[in-house]
């Protein structure tokens, strides 16, 4: 029964939207699993991007179905298995995969001991996805009170350590990757339950996995900061030319450098535009779960939040400010372009302007050459009519049959034969006129 309705397969039942298994399930995908103090946690990040992902997922089904357990499914994100006294949580993401290795601990053993590298066995016998980027050697212990363990433990000079607001926990880590290759975070469990501790434990892992991804965008950055420059002081130089730009070829010469200069732009644009977006995502999933854990400030060290501040936001904002930069650039960059080619535009409409008026002129030269000839067309045939009249009009008169002098008849008739050829010439002029105007 749903809002009512029943929902059931068959005839009687509703059609389910496709996804609809997908977006619940989601809710429920990511449970804060109950931890039992003492505990270690070895907690690993791949980058699974592209095809690594699909090979990952089937090395792991091969992986369990080869010790006889139950492979994840193909639809699966989250999944979790039993391996020889140990827990694997396997999460898989759009650009990187999760591998979370929860071992029991030893009250009697000391902090982050015995080390990582010895027990991390169980991982080993994981074909590795890609290329790590997070490694975490996670301790969660009894607090016996002795505050002096961190300066035993971690580097003092970037320790930051904090308290639950509930004052259920302490937890603390210098940010830093030991000999071994693990950054080390300590939990001192006060009085957690193992519900607590679980989401505790996940909301810290979740802070350094997001930390390092975030800080992705900075190499972006870092790399395309010098190009960025370079097109800037360029389009610099490009605009200071146009002021003194003097004919069609120097508009058109710079409009093709502000062309190709805005495609290299753009190309680095759109090749960062997902790190920078996914920086962005991760920063706020970092502060999110620095809210939701809760710190309170313990005497002598600083927060995760105030570290973070000091130490991840500069490198943020040099993200922001490459990405900005890029978004700025492109815009001036289209507007220059735009500014030239308007400028070509109206020097092109000048310059036909110039043709137009040069066909015309040219148009009735030659309107007043062809009304030469013609007039001179019509002398010439008039002359030669009126010779062959005047051959006729003397052989009549030698014959008899032309009363009137041939010189007479034959002045009479140049301006009958002049008209008459006019005419003419004149219908055949206009009948192709209208034959051009109708092609």
């Amino acid at each position: 029964m749903h809002n009512g309705v029943m929902i059931g397969s068959g005839d009687d039942g509703l059609k389910p939207h496709p996804w609809r298994t997908i977006v619940l399930g989601e809710v429920h995908a990511r449970p804060f699993n109950p931890l039992t103090t003492p505990l270690r946690l070895l907690h690993f990040a791949f980058d699974t991007g592209g095809e690594r992902a699909a090979a990952d997922r089937d090395q792991l089904a091969a992986f369990c179905q080869s010790r006889g357990l139950p492979p994840p499914s193909q639809r699966d994100k989250h999944f979790r298995v039993s391996l020889g006294g140990a827990e694997l949580r396997w999460e898989q993401h759009s650009e990187f995969t999760t591998y979370t290795w929860e071992l029991p601990g030893d009250s009697r053993s000391g902090v982050f001991h015995p080390p990582a590298s010895s027990i991390a066995a169980p991982m080993r016998a994981v074909r590795q996805p890609g290329p790590v980027l997070v490694a975490v050697d996670l301790h969660v212990m009894k607090d016996r009170g002795d505050t002096d363990i961190l300066s035993q433990v971690f580097d003092t000079s970037s320790l930051a350590a904090a308290e639950t607001l509930d004052d259920y926990a302490l937890y603390a880590t210098d940010f830093k990757v030991n000999a071994e290759g693990f950054l080390r975070i300590l939990v001192l469990n006060r009085s957690m339950s193992p519900e607590q501790t679980g989401s505790t434990v996940q909301h810290l892992l979740d802070i350094e996995t997001y930390r390092t991804l975030a800080l992705l965008g900075l190499p972006e950055a870092q790399r395309l900061s010098p190009s960025i420059s370079r097109a800037e002081h360029r389009l610099a130089e490009v605009t200071a030319r146009m002021s003194r730009a003097k004919d069609l070829n120097d508009n058109s010469q710079m409009l093709d450098e502000l062309t190709l200069l805005a495609a290299d732009v753009e190309a680095g644009a759109a090749a960062s535009l997902f790190r920078f977006g996914a920086s962005r995502a991760y920063e706020e999933i970092v502060t999110q779960r620095l809210q939701i854990l809760g710190e309170r400030k313990l005497a002598g060290f600083p927060t995760w939040s105030s570290f973070l501040a000091r130490r991840m936001t500069p490198a943020m904002r040099t993200c922001m400010s490459t990405s900005a930069r890029q978004s700025d650039l492109s815009l001036r960059l289209a507007r220059a372009a735009n500014l030239l080619r308007t400028r070509v535009d109206v020097e092109l409409e000048h310059q036909n302007q110039q043709l137009l008026k040069s066909m015309n002129a040219r148009t009735r030269l030659q309107l007043q050459l062809q009304t030469t000839v013609e007039g001179l067309s019509v002398a010439a045939i008039t002359y030669y009519i009126t010779g062959l009249l005047s051959y006729l009009a003397k052989a009549g008169y030698e014959g008899g049959w032309i009363k009137l002098d041939p010189n007479v008849a034959v002045a009479g008739l140049i301006p009958v034969v002049a008209l008459a050829i006019w005419l003419i010439l004149h219908r055949i002029r206009r009948r192709h006129i209208l034959e051009r105007v109708q092609e």
